[in-house]
């Protein structure tokens, strides 16, 4: 048996194409009106450097503006929170993104929770996490990877209602987020951690794996119940001394032996990654819409 191939770059592909033609629309009916990202990058973390450049790009493809802004690691608590209440007040922009993690002296709570929730484009603002959470209730958005995820198995046509998922990993930014909205969608969630008992005992019923604990490879094939949706949201480096920059990324699966059980499968790179970027470009799309519909 051989899984499916889910792939990330083609349906993130559709997704930023849905968005360009939406920006397009909306210029055309609204006298040039244009949605904008804010990037907010505080210090010189060479891959967070990496994805706040990704991310302007995106922009720039889907015709949406694209702000930056680059503090220096010593920048104080106090300065980054006054850039964001700028931005909050700025009618050029309609999404925030600040870009995790902060510097150690900055508190991540404190600055996620001054972004108006209008433009909380992460999906990480405190009352959007609790919408998310709550029965019957709807966050203006929702975080961007879990999102990406949700759309992968919507394009795929996997059955998420009475569904046994098993997310392993519980993050803030991936595994939680990602535990609600299969709820939501009427799956039966079981959320695994480093301090689970018998993680193969959990995998082997779940119909639906989202790995996202950023251990390399910890999962393997023969821990996979056969047939199953295997989401990998892990991305490692593993060294590789037959590749030219000395290392290939790797998921939290161990790809060739779960391909082999599963029924389908992201790949790393080429599965979520893509996706992540996409959902960020509907995300600011949305909240343009909100403040236009204002």
């Amino acid at each position: 048996m051989s899984a499916i191939l889910i792939d990330g770059k083609e349906i993130g592909k559709k997704v930023r194409g849905e968005v360009r033609d939406g920006v397009t629309q909306m210029k055309a009916d609204n006298n040039g009106y244009t949605p904008g990202l804010a990037t907010v990058l505080v210090g010189d973390d060479t891959a967070s450097s990496t994805y706040v450049r990704m991310k302007q790009r995106a922009c720039e493809a889907a015709g949406i503006n694209s702000f930056g802004h680059t503090m220096g690691g010593d920048t104080s608590q106090e300065e980054v929170l006054a850039l964001v209440s700028k931005l909050n007040a700025d009618p050029a922009v309609h999404g925030i993104l600040v870009q995790l993690p902060l510097p150690d002296h900055i508190d991540e709570e404190t600055i996620l929770t001054a972004i108006d929730i209008e433009k909380d484009v992460d999906g990480f603002h405190p009352i959007n996490i609790g919408r998310l959470a709550m029965k019957d209730r709807e966050p203006l958005f929702v975080p961007c990877t879990p999102a990406g995820c949700m759309r992968l198995l919507k394009e795929t046509g996997i059955e998420t209602s009475g569904a046994e998922a098993v997310i392993v990993g519980r993050s803030n930014i991936v595994g939680l987020p990602m535990a609600m909205l299969l709820q939501k969608a009427n799956a039966t969630v079981t959320i695994c951690h480093s301090r689970t008992k018998d993680l193969t005992a959990h995998l082997k019923k779940a119909d639906i794996v989202v790995a996202a604990i950023g251990w390399a490879e910890m999962i393997t094939g023969d821990m996979l119940k056969p047939g199953c949706t295997v989401i990998d949201v892990g991305i490692n480096r593993k060294d590789d001394e037959t590749r030219k920059r000395g290392y290939r990324l790797v998921g939290d699966v161990e790809f060739d032996t779960a391909v082999e059980v599963a029924g389908a499968i992201t790949p790393v790179p080429g599965g979520v990654g893509p996706m992540t970027i996409a959902m960020l470009m509907e995300n600011t799309f949305h909240a343009a819409e909100i403040a236009l519909a204002k």
